[in-house]
């Protein structure tokens, strides 16, 4: 594909971070190029969609102090907004609220497409474009104080390449790749080799990484089935209502601008014969037949992990909560 154009900052990856690292330069005034392996992944959730939480609510706060866009998306897309460890003391409160799964991503995606200095492209990039830097020049260029360039493992950054063979010339390239590089989902002993929800996966990036002298780990996560909630017998549940003042995210925003009608989550627990069917099938999990290798990058430990790790328990929490509005899809907080 014979394309070739030139932009001050290129972001790779169009979740959370990309939308975040893109806005941020744009509204520099940097003229900024944001690749996406699909518009229909743009500040997608694909697991449990909240936004905040316990620490992360802290770290939403400051993205929105610093002139970030997260905190404003949710106000706009909650269906449910709840402080967490209201009963401990004020250091440990926490906002959360639950997402519209298909509304944030929609409203992010208009914002990015309406932001000045900002191009939204959907493609694949394949390839980092470099400079091999001698050691004399890699001295002298770090010990330029007028220098915007960084020099790393002898090479200059210069672009980037798209499977389709178009090339982007910048002076920055940042990764925002999350779960898609060389990505499959797991699930009991089926292997699928794609990215989250069914998207495609970026195969060729990695290697190039690699061959630039950027070292790589694998990371897992982990998230659990939908369950329809039309086939839910909710009599058996705790109703968890949103709370009933609500704090924005966003210090832009006052509670009288964003309060609206709320859609409740929903409390149960395992019990010894959920447990059992989990011990019985224990050989069929990855996770304790090797088939995963990577490590999490956080705690989130899986059913069978509580289980196992705590043999004591005759039962764990699990939240019902909702995807959206407009679907009758659950998530199963707990039970991935």
């Amino acid at each position: 594909m014979n394309v070739e154009e030139t932009y001050d900052i290129i972001i790779v990856g169009a979740g959370h971070a990309g939308c975040e690292a893109a806005l941020a330069a744009a509204r520099l005034g940097f003229e900024t190029i944001m690749f996406t392996v699909s518009m229909d992944s743009v500040a997608l959730m694909p697991c449990n969609p909240n936004i905040g939480g316990s620490s992360k609510g802290h770290l939403v706060r400051e993205i929105d102090a610093l002139g970030g866009e997260m905190g404003k998306n949710i106000d706009k897309t909650y269906i449910q907004s709840k402080m967490l460890n209201v009963s401990k003391g004020p250091a440990v409160h926490s906002l959360r609220a639950q997402a519209d799964k298909g509304e944030y991503t929609k409203q992010m995606r208009l914002t990015l497409q309406k932001q000045p200095h900002l191009t939204l492209r959907q493609g694949e990039v394949s390839e980092l474009l470099y400079e091999k830097i001698s050691d004399k020049e890699s001295v002298d260029k770090t010990a330029d104080t007028n220098s915007n360039v960084e020099i790393k493992n002898g090479i200059k950054i210069t672009g980037v390449k798209t499977f389709s063979g178009a090339i982007y010339h910048a002076r920055a390239v940042v990764l925002c790749t999350g779960v898609y590089l060389k990505a499959f989902c797991i699930y009991g002993d089926t292997i699928t080799y794609t990215g989250p929800n069914g998207l495609m996966a970026a195969n060729h990036l990695s290697d190039s990484m690699t061959e630039a002298g950027i070292p790589l780990r694998r990371f897992k996560t982990g998230t659990p089935p939908r369950i329809d909630g039309t086939t839910i017998d909710y009599s058996k549940m705790s109703e968890q209502k949103g709370d009933e003042h609500i704090q924005p995210f966003s210090f832009t925003n006052t509670e009288d601008d964003i309060k609206r009608d709320q859609i409740s989550c929903w409390l149960t627990y395992t019990n010894e014969d959920t447990h059992k069917i989990i011990e019985d099938n224990i050989d069929r999990s990855p996770l304790f037949s090797g088939v995963i290798k990577g490590t999490g990058p956080r705690y989130c430990p899986s059913i069978e992990d509580k289980i196992h790790k705590f043999p004591d328990k005759d039962r764990h929490q699990l939240f019902v909560e909702p995807e959206g509005e407009f679907t009758t899809e659950m998530y199963l907080d707990g039970m991935s």
